[in-house]
């Protein structure tokens, strides 16, 4: 960094002139005054550039071509315009924009074919969680801001954990994203986990979720769907600009004390963007009469910076790191209801460091030619001691994962856009236990989780095609993916397995009336074994397990067809959906064994089952400046092997509210979150200590939030669960907080 940063500054001073140059002016289109601030991007690039504060921008542009321009800003709809420079050296474009009040379909997202496509058309069932909503309701944790987002069910373990199911999947079978590398690691636990909570909330522009499978784009585990958290990025300027900001925020009954702050700087060339946060979570003060859930509280400190360097009028540069660490975060359950003194995470770790060198070029075969180097590192530390006993565990489990992907974007033709590329992802896991007598203060090492030292290795070659005809969209795309796992026992000797995988799909979007569009499609999608199912060895949520390394990839064939409507007033999609999988890895009772008090599992591919469901939401504006919205998932799972309920499927769930902008500055919403009862429960349902034998009971929040912001000012309150319902989501540790409110304040320079 220290070598690279200086080169690219000196590249700077010799950069090329631009050729033709787009120019114009952003205002608002109700009172006619210009809008500084606003995000002018080229579609389907990077560049982009902010305006000054009288509206105006200039943007540089690499070649001749006919563009489609977007300019963006929170509280706005997103406008775009077609601006044709092939001739012209100069061409004038001026937008005007108009209050956000239905954002369903309005969205352009990267997640579906790796590229920015408008959602509507696409044939895939998408969900998106935008900068409004982020920066309005000011979210807790990552996980906790998909609460509501439709075909998003979360379970949270523990209250600094928080893991999305996505059509009665999550885990392992679940891919998380961040800025286009794989988080997922070959650690990840089959059952729910933390991991989505080690992203700052406060650092993240949108998140992207594309429910159904996603093993085409993007590999192993998308048997559910994928979630791509995309960070803030910086927008270079015409001038310098420094800007920045600060929030507070806090909750009600010290639930939450936290804070930000952020610093960028940019000009022409240079973008960068900085923060730092704290966050003191306390204890839960739950709902009904059931008072704080001690001990549940943590707290966690973060740190980002991205940097972009414009060096021609072809090649970009962005460099990043993100880092969160949490600390003594607790497992209620554990310690309600398992003996233990207490048992926590401690540290939870993620370093996410990344290189991506993009260059653009004047040719249908190679458009955009994109790499990107990463480095991830996970760390889970564990420590946990039994009533009566004067024994200490330490465990800890280190995950390094090298990455690099090589991308290609072609358009042989207008109608023809292809994405091609390889991938190649290298883990490798360090994992210890220390048992401390604190009588004696003897130390004895014992074999951790996994077996130290076990490594994974994934290659990948993908092509992904969609073709535009008028009112048709077709997708195909195929993937071959190979995978090398070498798991180290002390006692069996090391094993190596090289499993692989070949998947692909075909997909449809018709409009057959004007804001209309039927969609279909059929894909098939894997999971490759990974060294938590080859290696684990000890206890794993209300249970003991112990390795097996004859394990094949899972397998699934998902069907889906819907309906999208983008209309002036009202949007809204329908999805109906069924996934059948096979090879499924699960766990086998071993006999009447039991260790530590804990049954005896082993992991094999034994099963079979199928998913199929039903996914609906709309928004309607029932007045300029009044919408409704509203959204209902229904889920069924059935384990064929085992002739019952698959296992950790959510009941019927869904939300309803009114969203009320009677001016950019002002905004107000009204909503419930609500779930019914689920009493279909298969036989490790049943066995799971956090769910009762009759099931989970429905429940249903009301919430009311509020804001106002300005050029210098922002503030956000909520008032949650109003009526103090007491209630836990479908497989949780902890029960969802009480009657609260919480105001945070954000301060902008």
């Amino acid at each position: 960094m220290k070598v690279f940063l200086p080169v690219c500054l000196t590249l700077l001073s010799f950069m090329q002139c631009w050729a033709q140059v787009l120019k114009g002016r952003v205002t608002d289109a109700i009172s006619q005054v210009p809008v500084g601030g606003v995000a002018v991007l080229l579609s389907n690039s990077p560049f982009g550039i902010m305006t000054d504060r009288e509206g105006y921008f200039t943007l540089p542009v690499s070649k001749p071509g006919i563009y489609r321009v977007r300019a963006e800003l929170l509280g706005y709809s997103a406008v775009e315009q077609e601006a044709d420079l092939m001739g012209a050296l100069t061409v004038e474009l001026n937008f005007s924009l108009k209050p956000a009040l239905i954002q369903l379909n309005q969205e352009v997202v990267v997640t579906a074919q790796r590229y920015e496509t408008e959602a509507f058309t696409r044939p895939e069932a998408i969900s998106v969680l935008g900068q409004r909503e982020l920066r309005q309701r000011v979210p807790r944790s990552v996980p906790e801001a998909l609460t509501g987002t439709t075909g998003i069910f979360l379970q949270k373990t523990n209250h600094g954990g928080g893991s999305p199911f996505i059509r009665g999947l999550t885990g392992q079978q679940t891919l998380l994203m961040v800025d286009g590398i794989r988080m997922n690691n070959t650690t990840f636990r089959s059952g729910p986990n933390q991991y989505l909570n080690t992203i700052d909330p406060q650092s993240v522009k949108r998140i992207e979720v594309v429910r159904g499978a996603g093993s085409v784009s993007y590999g192993s585990d998308a048997l559910g769907g994928v979630v791509q958290v995309l960070t803030k990025t910086p927008q270079f300027s015409e001038e310098l600009r420094i800007a920045g900001s600060g929030l507070l925020k806090y909750g009600s009954q010290d639930m939450e004390k936290s804070g930000r702050a952020e610093l960028s700087l940019s000009k022409t060339n240079v973008a960068l963007l900085g923060g730092i946060a704290y966050y003191d979570f306390g204890d839960i003060r739950a709902g009904g009469k059931l008072g704080f859930l001690r001990p549940t509280g943590y707290t966690q400190f973060s740190g980002d910076l991205k940097a972009r360097f414009r060096l021609t009028n072809r090649y970009l540069i962005t460099i990043a790191h993100q880092q969160l660490t949490q600390n003594r975060v607790p497992l209620f359950h554990r310690v309600q209801l398992e003996n233990f003194q207490f048992y926590q995470f401690d540290p939870q770790q993620r370093r996410l460091s990344y290189a991506r060198a993009e260059a653009f070029y004047n040719n249908k075969w190679l458009k955009h030619l994109s790499l990107t180097g990463s480095l991830q590192y996970f760390g889970e530390g564990r420590q946990s001691r039994r009533n009566g006993s004067p024994v200490t565990t330490h465990e800890e489990d280190k995950t390094h994962t090298w990455g690099g992907i090589l991308s290609l974007d072609s358009e042989p033709a207008p109608y023809w856009r292809i994405q091609s590329g390889v991938e190649y992802y290298y883990d490798k896991v360090n994992s210890t236990r220390n048992d401390v007598d604190e009588t004696t203060g003897s130390n004895t090492s014992k074999r951790g989780l996994y077996p130290d030292g076990s490594t994974a290795a994934s290659l990948a070659l993908y092509s992904l095609h969609t073709y535009n005809w008028e009112r048709l969209t077709l997708t195909a795309g195929g993937r071959f993916n190979a995978y090398q796992l070498t798991v180290k026992e002390e006692a069996l000797g090391t094993s190596t397995i090289r499993p692989s995988a070949i998947v692909g799909n075909l997909g449809a979007s018709y409009t057959f009336l004007p804001g209309h569009r039927i969609t279909a499609s059929v894909n098939s999608a894997f999971r490759a074994p990974n060294v938590d199912d080859l290696g684990t060895l000890g206890i794993v949520d209300f249970r003991y397990e112990i390795p097996n390394t004859r394990l094949s990839p899972e397998k699934s064939i998902n069907l889906e067809i819907g309906w999208k409507v983008k209309r002036e007033r009202v949007s809204a999609s329908v999805a109906a959906y069924y996934s059948r999988l096979t090879n499924i890895i699960g766990r086998i009772r071993s006999g009447s064994d039991s260790l530590q008090g804990y049954p005896v599992y082993l992991k094999e591919n034994v099963a079979k089952a199928f998913i199929r469901g039903l996914e609906a939401d709309g928004e309607f504006a029932l007045f300029p400046k009044l919408a409704a919205y509203g959204s209902l998932v229904y889920t069924y799972g059935q384990n064929q092997t085992a002739n019952e309920p698959f296992r950790r499927i959510p009941p019927l769930y869904g939300r309803a509210g009114l969203y009320y902008q009677p001016a950019p500055q002002f905004w107000g919403r009204l909503e419930t979150l609500f779930a019914g009862k689920q009493s279909r429960l298969a036989k490790a349902d049943i066995d799971d200590n956090r769910i009762t034998d009759t099931g989970t009971p429905g429940w249903g929040l009301l919430n009311a939030s509020g804001g106002y912001s300005s050029k210098w000012l922002e503030f956000s309150v909520e008032l949650h669960n109003l009526l103090n319902e007491q209630y836990r989501t479908h497989g949780s540790g902890v029960d969802g907080m009480g009657r609260s409110a919480w105001l945070a304040v954000r301060v902008l320079f």
